[in-house]
């Protein structure tokens, strides 16, 4: 045999025992998480389904249950929870609609977006390429939105979002970057600009997002019919309405230079531009949702197990301390009717 036959036969080798060991590794990682989805829930798991407003949210507490959609009674957040048979990575629900985001994993990472009804029922899905990153609802449940990461895994490092915004019975207006961008004093191309974080308004027209390049940001008022994006404010990531449609809350790099890789929370008045800085100081990685016109609610990740997380809650006028709202959960979304 020559040294070419030699070699040809060492890399099939080689390549077989890597594909074996990869097998190996994918029967023993289906089978831990097939035994750790029978283990007993860390949380407590409600019998049935409680009666008034509720609080959706993603179960992230390790056992039987891990991902699914669950609720709390927005009364009682610490108490047991019900648990749906949906599984999604991001959730949130308006009137009776539910947007669902799920990851779909392999040589490229793409996302299945679906809207359901109240019921759970399937109205609608469509794949989306890239990893879920953020999901909304208009208040009437009538337009969705889906930001995807189309590469990076954060916003501290390089990435790329794709951002959509869609009837919830079909129609898609596109991705936001395409829409015409309005910052007094500066022009983006379009490999410059990266939109995310939508929030809506009540007018079935108006929402607001965040348009970034490099190291800044802007918030930006959108309108759906004269696809427009237009800077309002600079600074702001992923802005959140409030209920009375009066101010924002979003996520902001802290005044310490040594910080500048921390995202903490804090509140625009829309009529008066002042910015108010929230309680928590610690990096949140999410975009937050209002329990009410008084209080903001957002996920922190618990650092291990890997994958868990709590909602905490902070007062939206700057006092008070953070307060651990439900353990084990990700994605709050606040029905109030």
């Amino acid at each position: 045999m020559n040294t070419k036959a030699r070699s040809l036969v060492l890399l099939v080798v080689v390549v077989l025992l890597a594909l074996g060991g990869a097998g190996g590794y994918g029967a023993w990682a289906y089978a831990r998480q097939q035994e750790q989805s029978r283990a007993p829930s860390e949380a407590s798991i409600a019998s049935a389904a409680a009666a008034g407003p509720l609080i959706y949210f993603r179960n992230t507490a390790s056992g039987q249950g891990q991902g699914l959609v669950a609720t709390v009674p927005v009364g009682d957040p610490q108490g047991p929870r019900t648990l749906t048979n949906q599984a999604c990575d991001r959730i949130y629900v308006a009137a009776d609609r539910r947007i669902c985001l799920h990851a779909k994993i392999g040589l490229a990472n793409t996302t299945d977006e679906e809207i359901l009804d109240a019921d759970w029922h399937l109205l609608r899905t469509r794949t989306l390429d890239g990893a879920p990153n953020r999901a909304r609802l208009s208040a009437d449940g009538t337009l969705a939105a889906s930001t995807v990461f189309v590469a990076g895994t954060s916003y501290l490092g390089g990435f790329s979002t794709a951002t959509e915004i869609s009837a919830s019975d079909g129609q898609s207006f596109g991705n936001l970057e395409n829409f015409t961008i309005n910052i007094p004093g500066v022009t983006l191309t379009a490999a410059e600009r990266n939109v995310w974080g939508v929030t809506f308004a009540h007018d079935g027209d108006t929402f607001y997002a965040t348009v970034g390049s490099g190291d800044r940001n802007w918030l930006v008022r959108g309108s759906i019919k004269q696809r427009t994006l237009t800077a309002i404010n600079t600074g702001v990531e992923c802005p959140s309405l409030s209920p009375d449609g009066t101010r924002i809350a979003f996520k902001i790099k802290p005044a310490d230079p040594n910080e500048q890789k921390t995202r903490i929370l804090a509140v625009l008045d829309l009529a008066t531009g002042k910015v108010t800085t929230l309680a928590e100081g610690r990096n949140v990685d999410d975009q937050a949702e209002w329990l009410n016109d008084n209080t903001v609610l957002y996920g922190l990740a618990r650092g291990a197990p890997a994958g868990d997380s709590d909602i905490w809650s902070v007062p939206a006028d700057g006092s008070g301390k953070p307060t651990l709202f439900i353990e084990h959960a990700w994605s709050p979304s606040v029905v109030r009717q």
